[in-house]
């Protein structure tokens, strides 16, 4: 039988009370293998795929998994806000013109030191209290990767997001009891964004489709995109108007309310929701063949020879390479090309998170069209988006080293480099979820710890080629870039797979 997409059959997904499935992919007129002798929907995987569901028309805008998306949206605009909001609150928190001799010594500003207290903070504490978020957050990625196919992922996020917003609470707090203090707040605030990070992808393991996965997720990961647009915008605002305290008081109070609602709206298991309607449980129950999550034990070695697993964390580590470099160095590039001030370097700086944004939830709904009309294969469209997503981004930023580039055209492809990235979002982004769904939390963790070691590693580079040789410092930094963009992108092209491997099949996996 031609079958030109299997999404729908998933090796290895069982039911979430602990019973495997047989794979359907290569027993046509198998149905699932159920302790409880029941078919999930009525339907099994493999008359799932010989007669889909009507998933071409997406979720609607009233379905509760489109609301479970634009929730995680909300929650990462909270979580991204709390922790950008620090590099421009720095400005207001330091007092530039007193001397630097006594630590966390508050300035005497009579008017303002009330809503506004200033310390003599040096550079370098500065920087350390800036990179503190990022101490916590890699140490997350493996471990709560796996916890969250082990417990609920609605206590694990829950908790981890309303941890994160008292954090953010606490900081004006922190500050005033010393820059230590205020490091540990921020490195125990970045142990908890961590966890959310990984965690939440998760949730798509039992609530997405496989014709939805891709929009889904675009949707709940775009609020990554557009919460450092909104902090860039409003934080300046609400600091001169209220003081750079209230920044924090805001974000984390509207953090912990989100939290709240996580607590209330979120379920695990989309049968148990009080809320669904029935038509959406019957679409969920036909089209989505869940995932066992009890007593897994992760096969590590087979997960290390696997090449596709490479293929997705060195495009990971190549995807966050090139974010942190357009993003965190765009301002200093845009001072020292275009000489404009920093009100208009703030709104140039926002405006590639918009289009990044936009992109993303785009890149997420044409996969998903592409799918549901079988116009391209499920490998293709991961393979298409993903080169968009890398090769866009190298080749705008290489026409920027052109020395008669005008104002305009800078911005132009500055901008372009840095929002085509969000393609990835519909490719090496979601791919684990296609090798491995049983063991998506935890290879999730294991690509974007490799993808945050990139951005440490570009950051601090960077820095250095820019301190060592300003003369032609972009033109390495750009020029590197594009190199490790191309070069992982080639590898993926070669050695990635979209359908589940051998090693993540029920009772195939190999074990430590």
């Amino acid at each position: 039988m031609h079958r030109p997409n299997q999404r729908g059959a998933r090796g290895g997904r069982g039911s979430p009370r602990g019973g495997p499935a047989d794979e359907a992919r290569s027993l046509p007129h198998r149905t699932e293998d159920r302790p409880s002798g029941k078919r999930r929907g009525g339907r099994t995987a493999t008359e799932h795929m010989d007669h889909p569901s009507p998933a071409g028309k997406g979720p609607g805008l009233c379905s509760l998994r489109f609301g479970l998306a634009l929730l995680l949206l909300f929650c990462n605009v909270a979580l991204l806000c709390q922790r950008s909001c620090l590099s421009l609150t720095m400005v207001a928190m330091v007092n530039s013109s007193a001397l630097q001799g006594v630590p966390n010594a508050s300035a005497a500003e009579p008017l303002d030191g009330v809503k506004s207290p200033v310390y003599n903070w040096s550079p370098q504490t500065q920087g350390i209290i800036l990179s503190a978020i990022m101490y916590g957050m890699p140490v997350t990625q493996i471990p709560m990767g796996y916890l969250s196919g082990v417990y609920p992922i609605k206590v694990v996020t829950g908790v981890a997001l309303l941890l994160s917003s008292v954090c953010s609470l606490l900081v004006p707090l922190a500050a005033e009891g010393g820059e230590s203090l205020l490091i540990a707040c921020r490195v125990v605030q970045g142990l908890s964004q961590g966890t959310v990070m990984v965690t939440q992808y998760t949730v798509w393991v039992r609530w997405a489709p496989p014709s939805e996965q891709s929009r889904l997720t675009s949707v709940s990961l775009s609020g990554n995109l557009l919460g450092p647009c909104l902090s860039l915008l409003v934080t300046g605002f609400i600091s001169q108007a209220l003081g750079w305290p209230m920044v924090f008081y805001i974000f984390g109070a509207g953090g912990c309310a989100l939290s709240l609602l996580w607590f209330v709206l979120f379920y695990d298991d989309p049968e148990q929701h009080p809320c669904i309607s029935l038509s959406e449980k019957e679409f969920m129950a036909s089209s989505v063949v869940q995932v066992s999550s009890g007593g897994k034990s992760v096969p590590i070695k087979a997960m290390l020879k696997s090449l596709p697993v490479w293929a997705i964390s060195l495009c990971c580590f190549a995807f966050s390479w090139t974010n942190t470099i357009m993003f965190m160095y765009m301002p200093t590039f845009l001072r020292a090309k275009l000489r404009i001030d920093m009100r208009e370097n703030g709104l140039l700086s926002a405006l590639p998170y918009l289009l990044c944004w936009v992109l993303g939830i785009l890149a997420g709904y044409l996969a998903d069209f592409f799918l549901a009309r079988k116009i391209l294969s499920l490998i293709a469209i991961r393979k298409l988006f993903t080169t968009l997503g890398l090769l866009l981004p190298a080749l705008f930023s290489v026409s920027l080293l052109h020395p008669g580039a005008s104002p305009v055209s800078v911005v132009t492809c500055l901008t372009l480099a840095s929002a085509t990235a969000g393609f990835c979002v519909a490719g090496v982004i979601i791919n684990p979820l296609d090798i491995a769904p049983r063991y998506y939390g935890f290879l999730k963790g294991v690509t974007m710890l490799i993808g945050m070691t990139g951005g440490l590693i570009s950051s601090t580079l960077t820095g250095i080629i820019l301190n060592q040789d300003p003369e032609s410092s972009w033109f390495k930094i750009f020029l590197l870039m594009a190199a490790i963009n191309v070069a992982t992108l080639i590898f993926y092209l070669v050695f990635t797979k979209a359908d589940v491997q051998d090693w993540a099949k029920e009772r195939q996996q190999t074990r430590l």
